[in-house]
């Protein structure tokens, strides 16, 4: 069966409302447009994978059962936009690199992961994230990579490096705006 091409989304910042640490279903708010954004995906025919870093188990701020309830609650909220992920991949670890994780971004594992059990080819999907760690995870997969300026987005433009910023495929105001780009462009 041939690889298809996918689209990885960040969460926090790019789908949803960036509270730091969400670590309540009730906190979990949509950006608006994000609905219609992962919508047009689906009616498209991609794959629409969540790639998101989740210290806040390692932090203990919050748990692997309250993680589920809150992916529980985005599908749900996504649903009242027609609008479905396929998979969501998170990585529990602490940033500090102690547990030699190779999931946590910039490093490659989620994507390489999702990728080898959907059957994606790499090379023709797209990371979308607000941080220069969502990008770089994104091209060490193989990836290209977009930024929105929601959450961390406008900081992490200010903070990249022009080389970095020359390989970005596209900066948008939101979700929906880099997917709108995408779907024309692809």
């Amino acid at each position: 069966m041939n690889a298809t091409p996918a689209i990885f989304i960040d969460r926090d910042g790019t789908i949803n409302v960036d509270v730091h640490y969400l670590n309540r279903v009730e906190q979990l708010q949509l950006i608006p447009r994000a609905g219609e954004a992962i919508a047009r995906l689906n009616q498209a025919g991609y794959p629409v994978i969540v790639i998101t870093n989740q210290s806040a188990i390692a932090r203990g701020i919050l748990t692997e059962t309250g993680l589920s309830a809150i992916h529980r609650e985005l599908k749900h909220q996504l649903s009242a936009y027609n609008a479905t992920i396929d998979a969501i991949y998170h990585c529990p670890h602490h940033p500090d690199g102690k547990d030699n994780c190779t999931c946590r971004k910039p490093a490659p594992g989620m994507i390489l992961r999702a990728a080898n059990e959907h059957n994606i080819d790499l090379a023709g999907s797209i990371m979308i994230g607000d941080n220069a760690t969502d990008l770089e995870a994104g091209w060490n997969a193989g990836c290209r990579a977009a930024l929105v300026r929601t959450g961390s987005g406008e900081d992490a433009l200010k903070k990249i490096d022009r080389q970095m910023r020359d390989r970005i495929s596209y900066i948008g105001n939101d979700l929906f705006d880099v997917i709108e780009w995408e779907l024309t462009h692809a």
